[in-house]
C-alpha cells in the first residue's frame, strides 16, 4: 500500500509563512550584533503581531533555533549566521520595526501581515553601510587617538595612532565585506596598524621630533581591533543564565583579541619593542579633567561611529560615555581598585542611557555597549599576551587577571543597572 504525503492546510501554510518571517528578523538581529536576549524579544514580538501563539527560541552566536505553534499546528526552523559583525543602525531599525509591528496589533485588534513585514525586513536588509570604508575608518583613527591619549600618549604618539589605526580600520573593512576569514583578517589589520605607526613614529623622529622613540604607543593603533561588543553582550547574556550564547560570545572575543595580540606580539619582536606602560602626563588637574572629557567624547563617538550607528545615536552615547568614562579615571587616580570604578561606571552608563535612549528613540544597547567600550582594557590585554608570548607568565597572569575582573565589572554594572530599569531583568518568569 503506498501513502499519499498528507498536503498542509491553509492554515499550516500560513503558520510556515509566519515563521519564516519572525525566523528572519532573528537573523538580522543576530547578523547586527545584538546578545541573545534581544534577538529572542525581536523574534517574539513579531510572531505575535503576526498571529503566532507562542513562540520559542534558542540562539547562540552563530545559530537560532526557533519553534512557533499556534493550535496543534508547530513549525520548527534552524538558520545559520556566518558573518559577526557590529550594525548598530539595523539594530534600531529591527528594534523601531518590532514596536510598530505590534503597536498596530494593539490598536486594531488585527494581525499584521507577512507581505508587510517581509516589505520592511528587505528594505532594511539591502540598507547600505551609512559611511563608506574609508569614512568608517576615520572613525577608528578618531576613536584610538583618543585611546591613545588616554593611555598616556602625547601628540606623536596620537598622530602615529591615527594614522595606524586608519589604514588597519580600512584593511579590515574591505577585506571582510569580500569574505575573508574573520580571524586571519584581524592579524593582518593588526600588522598594519602597528608597523604603520612605527614607520609614521620613526619618520618623525627623522624629521626633528623630540622624544619620538614611542615604544607603548603602538598597542593604542590596534585598539579598534577590540571585540568590545560579544564581550560586553556575551557577559550579558550570562546575566540573563544564557550560558551558551554567552559562552560562545566570550569565546569568539578571547580568540579575536588573541589574534590581535599575536600579531602585535610578532610586530614587537621583528622590531624589538616591548609594550610597557608609559610614564603619566603632567598637566594641572582643570587641563586635565578638560582633556579627559574631550578625548572620552571623542573616543566613545568613534567607536559608536565606527559601528554603523547614525549621529544622533552617537553623539547620545559619547555624551553617556564621555561623563562615565571621566569619572571612572577619577576614581581610579583616587585609588579605587580598577574593577570597582569599573562597575561603578558601567552602573552610570546603564542608567543613564535607559534614560536617554527612549528619547532618542533607539534601542538601549546601542547607547551603553558604545559607552562601555572604551572603559574596555584592551592595552592591558595585549600586554598579558605579549607577556605570555615571551614565557612570562607572572607578568601575563597579573595582566590577564586585571583585564578579566574589569570586563566581569563592565558587566556587571551594565547588568545591575538594566536589572534596575527593566522588570524582565529584575524577575524571572
Amino acid at each position: 500500500m503506498v501513502r499519499v504525503p498528507t498536503q498542509p492546510t491553509d492554515d499550516e501554510l500560513e503558520l510556515i509563512r509566519q515563521s519564516g518571517v519572525a525566523l528572519r528578523v532573528g537573523r538580522l538581529s543576530l547578523s547586527a550584533g545584538t546578545g541573545s536576549y534581544r534577538v529572542k524579544a525581536s523574534m517574539a514580538r513579531v510572531a505575535r503581531a503576526l498571529g503566532i501563539e507562542r513562540h520559542e527560541a534558542h540562539v547562540t552566536l552563530t545559530e537560532i533555533t526557533t519553534t512557533s505553534h499556534r493550535g496543534s499546528s508547530f513549525r520548527t526552523e534552524v538558520t545559520e549566521v556566518r558573518t559577526i559583525g557590529i550594525n548598530a543602525d539595523r539594530l534600531s531599525e529591527l528594534e523601531n520595526l518590532a514596536q510598530n509591528v505590534e503597536r498596530d496589533r494593539e490598536r486594531t485588534g488585527r494581525s499584521v501581515t507577512v507581505e508587510a513585514v517581509t516589505a520592511e525586513l528587505d528594505r532594511i536588509a539591502a540598507k547600505a553601510p551609512l559611511y563608506p570604508a574609508v569614512v568608517n575608518a576615520l572613525w577608528a583613527a578618531i576613536a584610538c587617538a583618543a585611546f591613545a591619549f588616554l593611555n598616556n600618549g602625547g601628540p606623536v604618539e596620537m598622530t602615529g595612532v591615527f594614522v595606524g589605526a586608519w589604514l588597519g580600520q580600512l584593511v579590515r573593512r574591505l577585506l571582510l565585506h569580500r569574505g575573508y576569514n574573520q580571524f586571519g583578517v584581524t592579524m593582518l589589520a593588526a600588522s598594519v596598524a602597528c608597523l604603520a605607526y612605527l614607520g609614521l613614529v620613526q619618520s618623525l623622529h627623522s624629521l626633528g621630533a623630540t622624544d619620538a622613540h614611542h615604544e607603548a604607543g603602538y598597542v593604542s593603533a590596534v585598539l579598534f581591533l577590540i571585540p568590545g561588543f560579544p564581550l560586553v553582550t556575551g557577559g550579558l547574556d550570562l546575566a540573563k543564565l544564557d550560558f551558551s550564547a554567552g559562552v560562545a560570545r566570550l569565546t569568539y572575543a578571547v580568540v579575536i583579541l588573541t589574534s590581535a595580540a599575536l600579531a602585535v606580539w610578532g610586530v614587537s619582536i621583528a622590531v624589538g619593542l616591548s609594550p610597557d606602560p608609559p610614564a603619566p602626563m603632567t598637566f594641572t588637574p582643570a587641563v586635565l579633567l578638560v582633556l579627559r572629557l574631550l578625548a572620552s567624547f571623542l573616543g566613545v563617538l568613534g567607536f559608536a561611529l565606527m559601528f554603523n550607528s547614525p549621529w544622533r545615536m552617537a553623539v547620545g552615547a559619547a555624551s553617556v560615555g564621555m561623563l562615565a568614562n571621566t569619572a571612572r579615571l577619577m576614581l581610579v587616580g583616587a585609588g579605587t581598585a580598577p574593577q570597582a570604578a569599573a562597575a561603578a561606571a558601567a552602573l552610570v552608563v546603564g542608567l543613564l542611557a535607559a534614560v536617554v535612549a527612549p528619547r532618542l528613540r533607539v534601542p538601549r544597547i546601542t547607547i551603553s555597549v558604545p559607552a562601555v567600550v572604551i572603559m574596555v582594557p584592551g592595552v592591558v590585554a595585549y600586554r598579558a599576551v605579549f607577556h605570555l608570548s615571551n614565557g612570562d607568565t607572572t607578568e601575563a597572569l597579573a595582566y590577564g587577571v586585571q583585564a578579566t575582573l574589569v570586563v566581569a565589572a563592565l558587566s556587571i554594572g551594565l547588568a545591575v543597572a538594566r536589572m534596575l530599569t527593566d522588570r524582565e531583568w529584575a524577575f524571572e518568569k
